[in-house]
């Protein structure tokens, strides 16, 4: 009996002492339904618990230069000057498409047709009516609403936002003139909602509303999207191909610190809304054991979370573009100076 004890005590200190490491993040709602996915998925399979925080890349930018979190995301990728300014290394983990989403009553899904023209003139407040002659040059046969046109933005720093205004921006030059392409930018007309989460709940709640949310919101909540008119000259709906398509122009390799625009890709069935999410770390960690798991649960979504990436419609990364992210993590994560990810 005492050696049984004896052995139960042990094994009770060695769960202890090899506790699964907790790794902490925050940023972008962009990818949050699948990161949240695999974080359970991976915590299933060896206990490592992966707390994701869905606040915004611009609060998940904030946060991981304070070094309150372990990792940050961002839509929004950082320019190579201000990542070497706060010691970071930034690196793609997905891509995805941004939709329009619209709740008009008697409009279905995917049955509005707007430009990139149209959405910019939407989204300053000069089209207020969905019954406007330019959109309806563009739906034939679409008995469409004198309903008022309510806008439905972000209201906070978001990586969604930087991707959507960088649409309107290659499309509408008055668009990039007066409004710009940021992650926080003065929006001409509408409403707020903070993250995507925000966004689809005032859209789904307001008739005559048009916001833009990442497709996995939109198709949870069960949203309408429009199809949009690509750089091509073609209409495409939202869809893991058409957004595969827009991905596949993408030179990850000469990228400077991967930062990649992916808006407006030239392809007949490219969507023109597509970007790419990124994960932001400190280059100099001081806990081996820390990022050691950290970096082994993303080189595990990388590897093992295509199928449920594709199952949310989300763009995994090719094995060529993990490739040189895992020498990235070669070459600029370090502990006391000594590389870390072999």
């Amino acid at each position: 009996m005492k050696r049984i004890i004896a052995m139960l005590i042990m094994m009770a200190v060695s769960g202890v002492l090899f506790a699964a490491e907790t790794v902490n993040g925050a940023g972008a709602s962009f990818p949050a339904p699948l990161y949240m996915r695999w974080a359970y998925d991976y915590q299933k399979l060896n206990g490592t618990k992966i707390n994701y925080q869905s606040v915004g890349s611009g609060a998940g930018i904030a946060q991981i230069k304070a070094g309150t979190v372990d990792f940050g995301a961002s839509d929004a990728p950082l320019s190579k000057d201000e990542l070497d300014k706060d010691g970071l290394t930034q690196f793609p983990m997905i891509v995805g498409g941004v939709v329009p989403v619209v709740n008009i009553k008697g409009i279905n899904n995917g049955s509005m047709k707007l430009t990139g023209s149209l959405l910019a003139e939407i989204f300053m407040g000069k089209i207020t009516a969905w019954n406007d002659p330019k959109i309806a040059a563009e739906n034939p046969g679409l008995s469409l609403p004198s309903t008022k046109i309510i806008v439905v933005h972000r209201a906070d720093g978001s990586g969604t936002t930087w991707i959507f205004t960088h649409y309107l921006s290659a499309i509408s030059p008055v668009w990039k003139s007066s409004v710009g392409a940021s992650k926080d930018v003065k929006w001409p007309a509408g409403v707020g909602g903070k993250g995507n989460e925000g966004v689809a709940a005032n859209v789904r709640q307001m008739n005559g509303s048009i916001g833009y949310v990442e497709y996995a919101y939109a198709k949870t909540n069960k949203m309408n999207s429009v199809q949009i008119k690509n750089r091509d000259g073609v209409y495409v709906a939202p869809s893991l191909n058409t957004f595969q398509s827009a991905a596949a122009n993408a030179d990850w390799k000469n990228a400077p610190a991967f930062a990649m625009i992916l808006v407006n890709q030239p392809g007949k069935d490219s969507w023109p809304i597509t970007g790419a999410s990124y994960i932001i770390i400190h280059k100099d960690q001081k806990d081996a054991a820390k990022i050691s798991t950290m970096l082994t649960f993303f080189n595990w979504c990388f590897n093992n979370g295509a199928a449920s990436a594709t199952a949310l419609d989300y763009v995994p990364l090719t094995k060529n573009v993990t490739d040189l992210v895992n020498t990235s993590w070669k070459a600029n994560v370090k502990v006391n100076g000594n590389q870390i990810w072999k």
